[in-house]
């Protein structure tokens, strides 16, 4: 089994980590600050929560006004590069929100952010001050540094994985779309990931507003024309007509010209126990006549713990073929427990979509076991 991320917080990285400290500041006392840190509950604590015990423990060690804290954090930024050192724009979050530290903590953020990345240290201070920082976001977003950029975009993000929610974008868009505009078709893969990401993100609030933003966008340029494609991906799975029809995805007429004009679904074996795996095998036509833009999933409506269910979907395949075209494939799906997804005994249904539109399904009864 893989090592938890959490695991990279360990004695020796707290060590190395103190050793650093001393080398430009000689009276830190590296192994009262690593006792400090691990004290229990240690062993239990998670990656964030280690990184806070990391952070508030280093400011208590040093003892120094924020600013002579930071000039050593800034010291030896050069040497500290990769995840683990979250800990830097951490520390400012921590411990450089107030009024008087504003500037010199901006400057922080954009220094650290190359080194590691700010994107969840910023959210407290869009939270305090949003006017103010969305300004600062729009600065960093014609910076030179495209660490610096996508920070202009991911820290802004309205629902961030693992970072603080910003409720006042999730309900009002509107202030962070100028940084996007501006970061549309940034030279840099990494910063159009992140405005792809957000804009999937608003989708979840305000699907309007990415549908008029993708109509605007949409071939303006190759790699906006990427954004726009990754950003639509929620609407797209949930096939939203209008974004359906925007992407140039076949139509699904009325009954008398199906698109798909016949589809099976097979599943083996049909009964089976948590932590096993299927084999999933399909087979459809498309009708007769011009080409056509189809994407084919696989939708699975797992029995929850209270005993309903809940759709989710799986890609199959997304092209153009000729009509009249036969498409058939095989697919293995386990059924063992995610971290994201826990499974329940009973009777689940699977069912083959084209482009949004359920063709054809297939039960399967799952019952309890132990996950291998």
């Amino acid at each position: 089994m893989a090592e938890p991320l959490k695991a990279m917080y360990n004695e020796q990285f707290l060590r190395e980590f103190g050793e650093k400290i001393r080398g430009v500041h000689n009276v830190f006392e590296t192994e009262a600050f690593v006792s400090s840190a691990m004290t229990e509950p240690w062993e239990t604590l998670e990656l964030k929560a280690r990184m806070r015990r990391i952070t508030e423990t280093l400011g208590s060690h040093l003892q120094l006004p924020y600013e002579e804290a930071l000039a050593i954090l800034f010291a030896i930024a050069n040497d500290c590069v990769g995840f683990p050192y979250l800990i830097f724009p951490d520390f400012v979050e921590v411990y450089g929100q107030e009024d008087d530290h504003w500037e010199l903590s901006i400057q922080a953020l954009e220094r650290f952010t190359a080194k590691s990345s700010a994107e969840f240290a910023v959210r407290p201070f869009l939270l305090r001050e949003p006017e103010r920082m969305m300004a600062q976001m729009l600065v960093w977003a014609e910076h030179p540094d495209e660490h610096v950029r996508r920070l202009a975009s991911e820290g802004c993000r309205p629902r961030l994985p693992w970072g603080q929610a910003l409720p006042m974008f999730k309900l009002d868009p509107a202030p962070v779309l100028p940084v996007l505009e501006q970061l549309k078709a940034d030279t840099s893969l990494y910063v159009r990931k992140s405005v792809a990401n957000h804009l999937n993100d608003i989708a979840k609030d305000h699907p309007e507003v990415v549908l008029d933003t993708a109509r605007r966008w949409k071939g303006t340029h190759p790699d906006t024309d990427w954004i726009v494609r990754h950003g639509c991906r929620s609407l797209i799975r949930k096939a939203e007509p209008e974004i359906m029809a925007l992407f140039g995805y076949a139509e699904q007429t009325d009954e008398a010209a199906p698109l798909i004009t016949s589809a099976f679904i097979l599943l083996e074996p049909s009964i089976l126990t948590i932590g096993e795996s299927s084999e999933l095998q399909y087979k459809l036509q498309v009708r007769e006549g011009a080409p056509a833009r189809i994407r084919i999933e696989y939708g699975i409506y797992f029995v929850k713990a209270a005993g309903r269910t809940s759709r989710k979907s799986f890609l199959l395949s997304d092209k153009t073929v000729p009509g009249g075209t036969i498409l058939s494939g095989k697919r293995t799906h386990r059924w063992a427990d995610l971290t994201t997804r826990r499974h329940y005994p009973g009777e689940h249904r699977i069912v083959l979509l084209v482009n949004g539109r359920e063709v054809a399904e297939v039960g399967l009864e799952l019952k309890g076991g132990t996950n291998i």
